[in-house]
């Protein structure tokens, strides 16, 4: 299952790349779904999260109380000019890649959201995936709201 949603933001690249730590990614998520992060990781900015190993893992939790799902973090490539690549697992997912791009000038970019998945359980994915479109329609939302939606 993939998919990806994509939005023009009044922010530049880089300004908007200094925002990755899950304290953004939370606040993106809002209010519906919270992600749990170890003391010391939910202000550090992901550009200085080591690359290609286990880092930790975090609960996803509905309304920021409800666990859903437990997802432990790994990152094939983070570029702080571009943005980062992640490969995760967890209990409902065999593979999670979450690919956010980051393009444009010093006034403004386009970020780009790819997400590809595979489920544990045969047929969950069909289930899963009008969700996680909506979720991440609703993170570029936030974004839009935060950051002011670019005008061609």
């Amino acid at each position: 299952m993939s998919f990806t949603v994509t939005s023009e933001l009044q922010i530049g690249a880089e300004e908007l790349l200094a925002t990755l730590n899950m304290a953004g990614v939370n606040e993106e998520l809002a209010p519906f779904v919270r992600m749990t992060a170890p003391p010391g990781w939910a202000d550090r900015a992901i550009e200085t999260w080591p690359e290609r190993t286990v880092l930790f893992s975090s609960w996803i939790l509905l309304f920021g109380a409800i666990p859903l799902d437990k997802h432990t973090f790994f990152f094939r490539w983070i570029d702080p000019s571009r943005g980062f690549s992640e490969s995760s697992t967890s209990f409902l997912h065999a593979s999670w890649e979450h690919q956010r791009e980051i393009d444009g000038s010093e006034f403004a970019c386009r970020v780009r959201d790819t997400v590809q998945f595979r489920s544990r359980i045969p047929g969950l994915g069909v289930v899963l995936e009008p969700l996680y479109k909506a979720i991440f329609r609703h993170r570029h939302r936030r974004l839009r709201i935060r950051f002011g939606a670019s005008i061609d």
